[in-house]
């Protein structure tokens, strides 16, 4: 199992289960959303007179579906939408993301709980009803709308291997049905055969064949269903959606052997797999995670942008945010998402985010952290500057120090730095030595204050172009821990953090070894081993962890704080019972 097919594994399990095109194109207009099919076949939607057709042309068609955004973990959610927390789905949310500046929607669909056994399969009409209301609201906003069958792909298409017959039946039966639902829509509704396919059981060969008998059987269903079936944009993935280079290379010839000029590509991306799990020590966006980021990128690009073939990053994101905010340290998913969006646009791909409800809070129509979606948009059109560092961190008592941090430009010009609206001066308050800012001793001085733990200050680097860089100094001092008793279910550690944050956590046994579910690394996963609880003043060992451990051997913690600090902290289990210590 490649990294990225655990990812996949990893984020179908906390779901609660186990292309673009270049600037020129943006600049002539061509993402402004378009609406019918034109020359080949009009729709009904009330939108055909106030925008321009989908263009012939595939590759144009899908540059105007960027960027996009997953409705996710709602029609997905099994037995009913607002079953795994989001709430029902509302036209209002809609309008409120088109006005953000979104161009397409995913509505992932999964179909497994609507359905009748064999041999109709046929799909309760109550929710096919719903997910056509939900997909014609998108569209009377202009919105393109890639529609699919979601968890259905494990669920049961997965079993293909051992019950082949019935798992094509009612894969056809399920196209048959949605295609006829939607056959008159526009062309802006698109079709995407299922989401990360995968086969139980199967070697490599074997899922390679699947795979492309399922794509195959879809576009020749959704063909023959007539109406604008006929040339509606038909997006077929990779192998769990992964984008290795064996993988897309059997979706390239798939979809050279069909013959069709209005085929998409798909892949999901969420990151070199440590970072975005923030596992093995891996806290920043370093060189590894942009060199991932980098070649999944261009292979897209050669595979199918370089000849033609239009490709959308169905799915993106950072895996560690879905469980919550700490997970991946803020001003490194903010280089994250700065250098995706600026991939993107080069390659030529069109991206949807994914978002079960950790991104766009869906009950108060707002974005959670607006300064992260800021980011994101800016990253549609442009490149922003950023440093190696957001954090800054001061002692809460004796001397500061100068404070260095490294400019990334980005290819942008630094212009200044600002406390609030005051700007600083350069020579007094800071120096620029290439790209090394140092922020003089006084400067961070005045700006602490009291030195009251915690952010005393936000300051601003301003560059040519981009979103401004957030720099917070913090005053803090050596997180302390205190001794701690509990069970197997979780141990909560009493922990003073003064000011710090925690990074990540390394776990050894005392007689040598790794000790945790990760046994290849110390460096354990962030959230699923450990979660910090900061206005709980506490650290969570989690049941995962403790369950892990062997009896009665000791453990040696080192956690390790954003500011540098490390802390070590000792935990023995002993049969239900776990007793931390701090020596």
């Amino acid at each position: 199992m490649t990294a990225r097919q655990q990812a996949a594994r990893h984020r179908r399990r906390r779901l609660g289960l186990v292309v673009g095109a270049p600037l020129a194109l943006i600049a002539a207009g061509v993402l402004a959303y378009g609406t019918e099919f034109g020359p080949f076949g009009e729709g009904s939607r009330s939108q055909a007179d106030a925008a321009p057709a989908v263009s012939d042309d595939a590759m144009t068609a899908v540059a105007a579906m960027q960027p996009g955004w997953n409705l996710g973990n709602s029609l997905d959610a099994g037995t009913d939408e607002t079953s795994w927390g989001q709430p029902r789905t509302t036209k209002a949310m809609l309008d409120k993301l088109r006005s953000q500046g979104f161009r397409s929607i995913r509505i992932p669909v999964t179909w497994s709980d609507h359905q009748q056994s064999a041999p109709g399969y046929a799909i309760d009409k109550a929710y096919l009803s719903r997910v056509k209301q939900v997909v014609d609201w998108a569209l009377d906003d202009g919105l393109y709308v890639m529609l699919n069958i979601h968890h259905d792909s494990w669920q049961w298409a997965g079993k293909m291997p051992t019950d082949h017959d019935a798992v094509l039946a009612r894969y056809e039966a399920t196209w048959t049905q949605i295609a006829g639902t939607f056959r008159n829509e526009p062309g802006r509704l698109t079709f995407e055969s299922i989401n990360e396919p995968t086969f139980d059981g199967s070697d490599n060969s074997l899922k390679a064949k699947l795979l492309n008998e399922l794509n195959t059987s879809f576009h020749d269903v959704v063909r023959k269903s007539g109406g604008n079936n006929a040339k509606r944009l038909l997006v077929l993935p990779t192998m769990v959606d992964t984008p290795d280079q064996a993988l897309m290379d059997n979706l390239a010839t798939t979809i050279k052997s069909l013959h069709d000029p209005r085929l998409v590509a798909s892949v999901h991306y969420y990151g070199y797999w440590p970072f975005s799990t923030n596992l093995a020590g891996s806290t920043r966006f370093d060189a590894a995670a942009q060199s991932d980021m980098a070649k999944v990128f261009k292979r897209a690009h050669d595979t199918f942008v370089a000849k033609g073939v239009p490709v959308v990053i169905g799915e993106y994101g950072v895996l560690g945010y879905d469980f919550g905010p700490d997970g991946v340290e803020r001003g490194e998913m903010l280089k994250y998402f700065e250098a995706f969006g600026n991939a993107a646009r080069t390659n030529g791909v069109t991206d949807l985010l994914w978002d079960n409800g950790a991104f766009f809070d869906r009950s108060k129509l707002r974005w959670k952290d607006a300064g992260l979606f800021r980011q994101m948009r800016s990253s549609w059109t442009t490149r922003s500057g950023t440093a190696s560092s957001d954090l800054v961190f001061v002692p809460r008592s004796g001397h500061i120090p100068d404070r260095t941090l490294t400019l990334n430009p980005n290819r942008t010009t630094f212009k200044g730095l600002k406390a609030g609206s005051v700007t600083l001066a350069k020579g007094r308050d800071y120096t620029l030595s290439g790209n090394r800012l140092t922020l003089k001793a006084a400067t961070l001085t005045r700006l602490a204050g009291d030195r009251a733990y915690g952010v005393r200050a936000t300051l601003q680097a301003e560059f040519s172009k981009g979103v401004p860089w957030q720099i917070k100094v913090i005053s803090n001092s050596t997180p302390v821990l205190s001794n701690a008793t509990g069970t197997t279910g979780s141990v909560r550690i009493p922990t003073q953090f003064r000011g710090d944050l925690l990074a990540t956590m390394e776990s050894k046994y005392a007689e040598g070894g790794n000790a945790g579910p990760l046994d290849w690394t110390p460096y354990q996963q962030f959230t699923k081993a450990f979660s910090p609880g900061y206005t709980g003043n506490g650290i969570t060992l989690t049941r995962d962890f403790l369950d892990s451990l062997r009896d009665g051997a000791r453990v040696n913690l080192t956690f390790h704080f954003w500011s540098g600090a490390k802390v070590t902290y000792y935990v023995t289990k002993s049969g239900g019972t776990v007793v931390g210590s701090t020596s």
